[in-house]
C-alpha cells in the first residue's frame, strides 16, 4: 500500500492521547465500509456451527452488500486512505479466482505453542477492562483483515502509547513467545527507527514507536483457534493458532530509511531479504534471467498483494522450480526463509518444509537491476506462499535520509510480506475445518 506525504511537519513533542485519537477519528469512516467475510464461505460450509463461526461480529455499512464470489485483480497497491476498504468476503489469493482444495489440513505439528498461550493470557490479565475490552474481537472477526502498513490509518485495539511499561513489557514477552530472536529484533528495528525518522523531519506525532497496535481475536486456547494482531507503520504480524499449528500470515515488514545512524549506532533492518533475493537472481544463467526478469526498469511501487488485497488473482509468471539446479532452488528457498525465520523455529521449520514441498511448483517473478545496490521487485508465488520484496520510491520520510519522496526507487525504502495462498491467510481454511469437523461446534 502506498504511503502518503501526511503532509506538513508537527512539533516533534510527543502527541496527547486526546490529541491522537482526535487525529484517528477523522479517518474512522474509512473502516466502515466493508462486508462481512463470512458470507461466502458459509456457502461451502454448511451446518448450524458453521455458520456461527463464520458470521463477523462487527457493523458493516448498508451500502456494501456481499457479491458472494472472489473478485479483483492484483492490487495492493496504489491509493491512500481513502480507498482502504474491504470491498468483498474473503477468498484469499489465487491464481485463477478458485482455490486449490487439500493443501491445508487439520493436523499435528509438533509446535510448540503453550509459551504463547501463556503469554497471551498473561498480556491480556494485565490490561485494564476497558482496554481488554477494544483489544479482543472473536476469532471470526473482520478485524483480522483490517490491517495496514501506512501510517495514517485509523486502528482498532490498544496502542503501545496507551500502556503503562508493565503492560508494554507483557506485549514484548507475547512477540518474544511467538517470534524468533531475529523476528523479535526486526519488530524492534522498524519501530526504532520510525522514531528516528519521524524525529528527523520533525514529525513524530504521525512516526514514532508507539503507534503500533494490539488486537486478539478468539480466547488464548490449546484447543480451540485464536490469534493476535500487531499493527503499524511498515509493521504488521498475523499470528493465528490453533492446537500446535501455526500460520503467520499475512506479514508486513518494511522501514523508511532501511539504515540510519541513531545514537551513535547504525540500525539496519529489512537488509536479510534484499540479500537472498540479490542471491537468487544472480545465482542464475543468462537464459534463466531471461524467463525470471519481466522488466529492467522498477517502477515506485510494484507490490500486488499487500493491505488490503487479500483475494488478489495473479498468475503465475516467471520462472518455474523446476527448471532450476539444486543450488538454485536453495537460494529461493532462502528468500522465503527470511521471511519464515522471523517465527520460533519449530514453527519456522514446518512451514519451511510445506514451502519445500512444491518448489517445483513455484515461480519466481523480478523487476528491475541486479547489482548489489539496485532497486527491484520480486515476487516468489507457489501454491502455498507468496512472497514479495519491493524497493519503493522515496516516500513521506524521504526527509530522514535526504532523498525527495516521489524520486526513482531505491533500497532505502523497501516493503515486503509474505501470505499463504489458496485461503490459508489468517488460519481461515483451518479454521473452517476446525468447525466442520469438531463435534461440539457441530
Amino acid at each position: 500500500m502506498t504511503e502518503l506525504d501526511t503532509g506538513e511537519p508537527t512539533a516533534e513533542e510527543p502527541q496527547s492521547e486526546s490529541g491522537r485519537r482526535a487525529h484517528a477519528s477523522r479517518r474512522n469512516f474509512m473502516r466502515k465500509v466493508f462486508f462481512a467475510s463470512g458470507a461466502t464461505a458459509v456457502v461451502t460450509m454448511g451446518g448450524a456451527g458453521a455458520w456461527a463461526a463464520m458470521a463477523d461480529d462487527v457493523t458493516t455499512d448498508a451500502s456494501a452488500a456481499p457479491s458472494g464470489a472472489p473478485s479483483g485483480g492484483p492490487g495492493g497497491g496504489a491509493g491512500g486512505p481513502g480507498n482502504q476498504t474491504i470491498t468483498e468476503d474473503f477468498f484469499g489469493l489465487t491464481t485463477d479466482g478458485k482455490r486449490i482444495d487439500d493443501l491445508f489440513t487439520i493436523h499435528s505439528t509438533k509446535v510448540a505453542t503453550t509459551p504463547v498461550i501463556a503469554a497471551a493470557n498473561a498480556f491480556l490479565a494485565g490490561l485494564t477492562d476497558d482496554q481488554k475490552t477494544s483489544t479482543q474481537f472473536t476469532i471470526h472477526s473482520t478485524e483480522w483483515r483490517l490491517w495496514s502498513n501506512i501510517d495514517s490509518y485509523e486502528r482498532q485495539g490498544v496502542s503501545l502509547a496507551d500502556l503503562s511499561d508493565d503492560q508494554k513489557a507483557l506485549g514484548t514477552a507475547l512477540l518474544k513467545a511467538a517470534l524468533s530472536a531475529d523476528g523479535l529484533e526486526t519488530t524492534e528495528k522498524i519501530r526504532k527507527i520510525n522514531q528516528a525518522a519521524g524525529e528527523a523531519i520533525g514529525n513524530t506525532n504521525s512516526f514514532n514507536e508507539d503507534a503500533y497496535y494490539w488486537t486478539v481475536m478468539g480466547t488464548p486456547s490449546a484447543t480451540e483457534p485464536w490469534g493476535f494482531q500487531f499493527d503499524g507503520h511498515h509493521l504488521v504480524i498475523n499470528y493465528f493458532v490453533l492446537g500446535s499449528q501455526v500460520v503467520m500470515s499475512p506479514c508486513f515488514w518494511g522501514s523508511e530509511p532501511t539504515s540510519m545512524e541513531i545514537d551513535g549506532e547504525t540500525v539496519t533492518v529489512c537488509h536479510e531479504e534484499v540479500v537472498a533475493s540479490l542471491a537468487f537472481i544472480n545465482s542464475l544463467t543468462a537464459d534463466q534471467q531471461a524467463v525470471a526478469i519481466e522488466s529492467t526498469t522498477k517502477s515506485n511501487e510494484s507490490m500486488k498483494a499487500g493491505a488490503f488485497s487479500d483475494n488478489t488473482v495473479q498468475e503465475y509468471t516467471g520462472l518455474k522450480g523446476s527448471k532450476l539446479t539444486a543450488a538454485q532452488r536453495k537460494k529461493l528457498l532462502g528468500i522465503v526463509e527470511t521471511f519464515v525465520g522471523r517465527a520460533k523455529a519449530d514453527t519456522a521449520k514446518v512451514r519451511m518444509s510445506e514451502v519445500a514441498q512444491h518448489i517445483s511448483d513455484t515461480y519466481v517473478t523480478w523487476a528491475g537491476g541486479i547489482a548489489d545496490d539496485s532497486a527491484f521487485y520480486v515476487r516468489v508465488h507457489s501454491p502455498v506462499v507468496w512472497v514479495e520484496v519491493d524497493c519503493q520510491a522515496p516516500g513521506p520520510l524521504a526527509g530522514a535520509y535526504g532523498a525527495t519522496q516521489g524520486s526513482g526507487a531505491t533500497q532505502k525504502h523497501v516493503h515486503s510480506i509474505i501470505r499463504t495462498p489458496n485461503g490459508n491467510d489468517y488460519g481461515r481454511e483451518l479454521l473452517r475445518q476446525h468447525y466442520l469437523t469438531s463435534p461440539h461446534h457441530r
